[in-house]
Order: structure tokens, then sequence, then C-alpha cells
């Protein structure tokens, strides 16, 4: 059964994040409120997590997982950045925006694209993951909480508890979230490409979309 906290959005509570940072430690997935919508995260050196994340959202290896980061230094970390990536990245940050990006040999090879080596990052504008992030001390690897077979994510805690008990460790229940995906940008190419529409807009980063 899993276990569900009631956080504040703006000042959440230290000794419930350090409850559900210990979940994620040991291995459990726990459902979170970003920026975006809600999504499921898990520990980075956790070796079945991946695979637990694939398994609640029903996609293979070749779809992306998300790093959570704390700051452009941890990004830096995990994925090859150059100036042109930097400039970008430091313009989208913290916000609703994924980049894809190559990945550092930091990033276990289970989580990266099988054939490209990319991973998915982003620094999340919200108090709770942030903090999150912080108590747990190290990025961590997510995936939007779209149920298998839909198109949208869930946005209700309570729904979420009821709909997944079994396969989560804890749901952090933060209030409704914009209930839209991120705008995903692959930076691999010698220009960006949008590869999904969410809610950060791409011309905020100077990139323009053909509207064909």
């Amino acid at each position: 059964m899993a276990q569900f906290f009631t956080v504040h959005p703006q000042n959440p509570q230290a000794r419930l994040l350090k409850q559900a940072a210990a979940l994620i430690s040991s291995g459990g997935l726990v459902a979170i409120p970003t920026d975006s919508s809600y999504a499921v995260v898990a520990h980075l050196d956790d070796k079945n997590a991946a695979d637990g994340l694939r398994r609640l959202r029903g996609v293979d290896d070749r779809h992306h997982l998300t790093l959570l980061c704390r700051d452009l230094a941890e990004i830096g970390h995990m994925a090859h950045v150059d100036n042109r990536q930097y400039r970008l990245l430091k313009t989208g940050t913290p916000g609703p925006f994924t980049f894809i990006l190559e990945a550092t040999k930091e990033v276990p090879r289970r989580l990266s694209h099988p054939s490209r080596k990319t991973i998915g990052i982003r620094i999340p504008d919200n108090a709770i993951t942030l903090a999150l992030l912080e108590e747990v001390g190290a990025p961590l690897i997510s995936t939007t909480l779209i149920p298998d077979g839909e198109t949208e994510p869930l946005n209700d805690a309570e729904q979420i508890r009821e709909r997944y008990e079994r396969q989560l460790a804890a749901v952090i229940d933060g209030g409704a979230c914009p209930h839209q995906a991120t705008t995903v940008i692959d930076l691999t190419d010698d220009q960006p490409v949008v590869v999904r529409i969410g809610r950060g807009d791409p011309a905020s980063l100077g990139i323009r979309v053909d509207a064909s």
C-alpha cells in the first residue's frame, strides 16, 4: 500500500520529504508533483528502478526516461554540454522543458537510449520537487505519469494512489499540477529539434517551430 504525504506546495515539510527520500533510496517508486504534471521518480543507482518505471508506463527501453536535476552543474555531470547547449539550458531552466542530450558515463547504460546513448534531462520549477532532490542528494530518474494506453497525465494525488497503490511506495500530494507534459527539445543535432510541444514555449528559448 502506497504511503500518502500531503505536502505544502510552497513550503514543503522537510520531515515528510525525508521519509519519501528514504523510500526512494530503498528502491521504491514515488509519485510527485512537478511544474508540468505528476511524475513517478526512482533512485538513479537502483538497477531495477528503470524497469519498474517502464512497466508502470507500459513503454520499452527506447522510451526516454528523464533525469531530474537540481542545477546546471548537475546536468553538466550527467550530460555532455557545449556552449550552445548551455545557453539554451540556462534560459530554459528551471522550467517545463525536457532536453535530450548525450549522456556521460555517469548515467547507467540501462537508462540511456540503447542506440543513441542519449538521455532526457530537466530542472523542474517546483518547490516540492527541488526540495526532494536536495533531500536525496542526487538526480532522480522519472517519467510523466501517463497511464498505459492513455494520452493525458494524471493530475489528482488521490486518484493516483487508488490506481497505483500496489505499484508505488508513496504518493506526494502537492495539489493540482498544470496538467500538461513538458516540451521536449533534442539538442544533439546542429540545430535544436522540438520533439514534443507541451507546457514550455520554444519561442521563449529563441526556437522557431514550423507551423506546417
